[in-house]
């Protein structure tokens, strides 16, 4: 399903020199580009210009980019005369002018106190050689580790610090694990806090780095099962290639293996501890996750292109909460909540969770052959050719589950995971070629077909926003050369939550399931937000918490509107909504059809449990005679327990008495009848009434009725016991059928010890 809402708002260009080759950006303002032997810096600031920081050189063409927010390095595979080198650039953030000085050294390399002031006020350049040639590379989000990837293996470097003096220390790296992997070559990789995943042209291994829990082992093997699957790949392989030499091309069958299955892939990993012996090096074992691997296109095999695995990403969510703003280094304080697997093939996505269990949650399917994807806790963005496409996700409704024990319970509710994904825009954008992200920027690569180059000054330079507010871009000087790198920024999660209730009002006087999927999009949307509250403002996120209110409060009304399953639901949307009864019924009056006496379950469900849990609300005298109408008519045999609530205290007695003696009873309910008369009568002091109905039935039968609604008796108000005006009156004409009733209770469980004697304690306190 399309919606065509508007998440996409301001738009800038970046003032690069050069036609970029790569970019990336990350923590709260920075943004690489690489050109050449070139590399810049740009500072990112809200919707304000993008801002040059700084110019630096490169040992040659930068192949691969990766920022690490944690240690706020820039980590880069760069090729010079067919040789590629692991580089990482610190302190950048110091290097003014494009020709200052720049510190190179070696990773481990010790520093020695003299050089301190050097080192503070200098970029540093760390090199990392390694045997085998890196192909790509990853910075774990949480710990800033880096892990590079090779044809054979996965290197992982530590971030750590050498502590120089008390004041100044450098940050350096620590080759402390090689994982070996036989069976596939890495095209992209993705690391965040010793979850690996791995993806080749049409293969995709999630795996996990575990601390072993017997030290004297740094080295841990697979099992024996892997090995042998191995062996039985390795036969395969040798058919394969006997065939093929015979002109026959052999694609494998697709295949899916999750959780410890996925250790039967035919992929060998093995674990080598590099670390140094007196250092405080984990060591690991290792953990398949899933495996998952695709079958090419044969009809379209000579485009090999159209079938290669793209944008795999791992995503995490971290706890609310855990961070406190007073603590340096705030990214490697975070806690992990749940973590996500995005990866994409050209026309469909898969997004995987990967914490606690390995379940499919979203499959996206593509209008378009897509180029490039960026993840990220609110949406899916998408690339091709001609449209930036943006998608919603359930990552927040997973990561409610895993933080709230109480969702999916009478107390809380979320939307589904299994919830339908849905598009929320496909915006027209010509000649794009690449994609970041980062807070709520994206980063967009275009760049004009050479024949459509004397077009180009036709071909859309900005995105409208809803309102058509984003400013005027003035062409910049290097337009002629068919290329620009775009900031395109997303609007405010409260802006957007307006926009989708404003749109879901089109539903709000018809029973489908549109209105309900579109609001609880938006509902997700402010979750997904607060969830990331670290980067928020106290504005903001109070802002936040009222439209998370709201839209539960939306989501209540619907639930209470339409007859479905999922009624049931209205009761937690309107806890957590924080509406009151009275604010709930009032908002009640639109749900009915056309004023007729039809009462939907949801409604019904939530005033029942509601009047059950003894809230401190007392309706006024008007709402509760509504109520008492509602189940007269939807559920009649709950009015004698719904008249007993103390949110009724305010009801008419005539009222009450009118629609009960209306009642159909039978066995023990026209007990508990003839018990909410005697009290109705006995508060309007018709004390004959009340005589005449206790006399009505024999005294043990009179018990049992107390036992199926003990609230005739005994009610808590603020957390006190309090007896009823039937108790009080009962100690003085019938004392023994209270006792009796009483131990009743006790004998059921209705109460416990300490309530009776309290109950009794107050009650002849009241003499």
């Amino acid at each position: 399903q399309l919606y065509n809402l508007h998440p996409f708002g301001s738009q800038q260009v970046v003032p690069c020199k050069l036609e970029p080759e790569r970019f990336c950006g990350g923590g709260r303002d920075a943004l690489f580009v690489a050109a050449g032997c070139k590399g810049e810096a740009f500072a990112v600031t809200g919707q304000e210009l993008c801002q040059p920081r700084c110019a630096f050189s490169t040992l040659g063409r930068v192949l691969c980019l990766a920022y690490s927010e944690a240690g706020d390095y820039l980590a880069t595979i760069e090729e010079k005369n067919k040789a590629t080198f692991l580089r990482a650039y610190v302190n950048w953030r110091s290097k003014r002018t494009e020709n200052c000085r720049v510190c190179i050294r070696m990773v481990g390399h010790n520093v020695e106190a003299p050089f301190s002031e050097t080192y503070k006020d200098q970029m540093s350049i760390i090199e990392m050689p390694l045997s085998e040639a890196p192909l790509c590379i990853s910075c774990c989000p949480v710990k800033g580790d880096l892990l590079v990837g090779c044809s054979n293996k996965l290197v992982l470097f530590s971030l750590k610090y050498q502590i120089i003096n008390e004041e100044f220390s450098i940050l350096d790296f620590e080759r402390s694990l090689i994982i070996h992997t036989d069976n596939i070559i890495p095209v992209e990789i993705s690391f965040c806090v010793g979850y690996v995943a791995l993806m080749s042209d049409l293969e995709v291994l999630i795996l996990k780095l575990e601390s072993d829990p017997k030290n004297g082992e740094s080295v841990n093997h697979q099992p024996h099962k892997t090995n042998n699957s191995m062996k039985q790949t390795e036969d395969v392989n040798n058919e394969t290639l006997q065939l093929e030499s015979d002109d026959f091309v052999i694609c494998q069958k697709p295949m899916e293996l999750l959780g410890e299955k996925s250790s039967q892939s035919g992929i060998s990993v093995t674990l080598e501890s590099t670390g140094l012996a007196d250092e405080k090096t984990n060591y690991y074992h290792v953990q398949h996750l899933l495996y998952k691997r695709f079958a090419p296109d044969i009809s379209s095999y000579v485009f090999s292109d159209d079938i290669k695995l793209h944008s795999l990403q791992l995503l995490p969510i971290y706890q609310t909460g855990s961070l406190t703003s007073d603590r340096k280094n705030l990214s490697q304080e975070k806690e992990l909540l749940s973590l996500f697997c995005f990866f994409s093939l050209p026309h469909v996505g898969y997004l995987y969770m990967v914490v606690k269990s390995v379940e499919l949650m979203s499959v996206y399917q593509y209008p378009e052959k897509s180029q490039q994807a960026v993840l990220t806790p609110q949406f899916l963005h998408v690339i091709a050719s001609n449209n930036l496409q943006c998608f919603t996700v359930r990552c927040s409704a997973a990561a409610a589950r895993e933080e709230d024990p109480y969702v999916d319970t009478t107390l809380k509710a979320c939307p589904p995971v299994s919830m339908d994904v849905c598009a929320l825009r496909i915006q027209l954008f010509i000649g794009l070629k690449a994609i970041c992200h980062f807070k709520n920027h994206l980063i967009l690569l275009t760049k004009a077909d050479p024949e459509a180059v004397p077009e180009r000054r036709e071909s859309p330079k900005r995105l409208l926003s809803r309102k058509g507010t984003s400013g005027k871009l003035k062409t910049p000087p290097v337009a002629e050369a068919g290329w620009n790198l775009y900031i395109v920024d997303t609007i405010s999660p409260v802006q957007l939550y307006k926009e989708m209730v404003d749109y879901s009002n089109t539903y709000k006087t018809v029973k489908t399931q549109s209105c309900i999927h579109l609001l609880s999009e938006a509902h997700l949307l402010v979750r997904a937000a607060l969830m990331d509250a670290n980067h928020l403002e106290p504005g903001e996120k109070a802002e936040l918490l009222e439209a998370f209110k709201e839209s539960c409060g939306h989501l209540g009304d619907c639930y209470s509107r339409l007859d479905t399953q999922y009624s049931h639901l209205a009761l937690p949307y309107y806890k957590m909504s924080g509406l009151s009864m009275a604010e709930v019924l009032a908002r009640a009056d639109w749900l009915l059809e056309d004023g007729s006496q039809k009462y939907e379950r949801g409604l019904i469900f939530y005033i029942n449990h509601s009047l059950y849990e003894n809230l401190d609300e007392e309706l006024s005298e008007e709402l509760a005679a509504k109520v008492v109408q509602m189940f007269h008519v939807a559920e009649p045999k709950q009015l004698p327990h719904i008249l007993c609530s103390p949110s009724m205290k305010n009801i008419n007695p005539l009222t009450a008495i009118s629609y009960l003696s209306k009642l159909d009873t039978s066995g023990f309910s026209s007990i508990l009848v003839t018990l909410t008369k005697a009290a109705m009568a006995l508060k309007m002091g018709d004390l004959d009434m009340h005589r005449n109905e206790m006399k009505s039935h024999p005294e043990m039968k009179l018990v049992c009725g107390f036992i199926l609604e003990p609230r005739l008796l005994i009610q808590q108000r603020k957390g006190q016991i309090v007896p009823t005006e039937l108790a009080a009156h009962l100690k003085d004409t019938q004392p023994g059928l209270l006792v009796a009733s009483v131990l009743g209770l006790q004998k059921n469980n209705k109460i416990g010890v300490e309530e009776a004697d309290s109950f009794f304690k107050v009650l002849c306190g009241k003499d």
